[in-house]
């Protein structure tokens, strides 16, 4: 059953003539094509719909209407040049938005779809250049989320959807943060709950001599390799500081993302080390009458000894960690944190995603401790 939902707009802002964003909430265990019906004709005229997919929240819209990819642009505040990732629902659309499809692609597509992952190809010339960023590739990627897959099936497009989040804020992992943020600036927020994992998908480019992640996601590198042979990293999206001489292949990843309002600052070391230095961070701006947050695990909050901590899971759960990230720096948004500080996160197979995102939250702001 679904039923339309207006929510609280915490901190969402609607649009300059005061409309009011309509949400639609579905059971993703049990749904009809009725309950997406709208959705898809929006999409089909042109409009704005944000919709669950196992990653987090995505903004849709036709990928193939210049005029609807720039709406996307328009209402997220995202830099033009920054390319959109057509999602598809079979894997066949590949022969159509794609110049040429590498054996690479079939092998990947095979094993990992529907799921994470988004692979880069050559564009055919049906995509116009404001879905790519005036780029000659086209990111394409079919989602597993039951609700993000009949949606596109039935409005008959491919969809055309970053994060369905404001430029720069954490990404969305409930509609009720689609709504903070979009409120007034979309037609429509498809509800269907939390997402499952709560990271961006892994993009891997397979346009050069060498296939080549361009960002870490929940397909980790050694998956990829399992499948197609040697895999490289982009230098810059595994850097742990910013450097000035490394240039992100992938546009967006020069951007500031993920961030909250608060300055926030990772540290790295031991555990207890770690530990140590953030307490002290604690008592020093409680002292200056700061509002402090610590970014924390199930093994180590009740360590620290002031401010408000927020465990985003246990070491032992990765997934738990991935998934909890961006809901988490949301969090310290509400108390209104001016700091944060946070452990890092190097010890699990899907450190490279979740210290990517991290890093590039804080602005590269890492204290390393001996």
């Amino acid at each position: 059953m679904n039923r339309d939902e207006v929510l609280t707009p915490v901190r969402g802002t609607g649009g300059e003539d005061g409309r009011i964003t309509k949400v639609i909430k579905i059971d993703r265990e049990r749904f009809s094509v009725a309950d997406v019906e709208e959705a898809a004709v929006l999409l089909r005229a042109g409009k704005l719909v944000a919709f669950p997919t196992e990653t987090v929240y995505g903004l849709g819209a036709n990928a193939l209407d210049e005029t609807a990819a720039k709406r996307i642009y328009a209402a997220k505040g995202r830099p033009s040049d920054n390319p959109l990732i057509v999602h598809i629902a079979e894997m066949d659309a590949l022969s159509e938005l794609a110049a040429e499809v590498p054996k690479e692609a079939i092998r990947l597509g095979e094993a990992f779809w529907p799921g994470p992952l988004t692979m880069i190809l050559k564009k055919s010339p049906i995509v116009p250049d404001g879905t790519t960023g005036g780029l000659g590739t086209v990111a394409v990627r079919l989602p597993s989320d039951p609700i993000a897959r009949e949606l596109i099936r039935l409005s008959g497009v491919y969809v055309a959807a970053p994060s369905a989040n404001a430029s720069g804020r954490p990404s969305t992992t409930t509609a009720q943060h689609v709504y903070e943020d979009l409120n007034g600036r979309i037609d429509m927020i498809l509800d269907g709950g939390p997402v499952s994992i709560g990271l961006e998908s892994t993009i891997v480019d397979l346009t050069g001599d060498v296939p080549m992640i361009l960002r870490p996601g929940y397909i980790t590198k050694e998956q990829l390799e399992a499948v197609i042979g040697p895999v490289e990293y982009d230098k810059a999206v595994i850097a742990k500081q910013m450097q000035e001489n490394v240039v992100a292949k992938a546009p967006g990843m020069k951007y500031r993302h993920y961030a909250p309002k608060g300055e926030l600052t990772i540290y790295e070391g031991t555990q207890e080390a770690v530990v140590a230095a953030i307490n002290v961070e604690i008592v020093k701006r409680l002292s200056e009458g700061k509002i402090v947050g610590v970014l924390a695990t199930d093994e180590t909050a009740a360590a620290y000894i002031g401010g408000t901590v927020y465990s985003i899971g246990s070491r032992r759960d990765e997934e738990s960690i991935a998934a909890h990230l961006y809901r988490t720096l949301r969090e310290f948004d509400e108390i209104g944190a001016d700091y944060i500080y946070s452990e890092s996160f190097d010890d699990n197979p899907l450190s490279s995603a979740i210290m990517n995102r991290l890093r590039k939250a804080a602005g590269y702001r890492t204290v390393m401790i001996p």
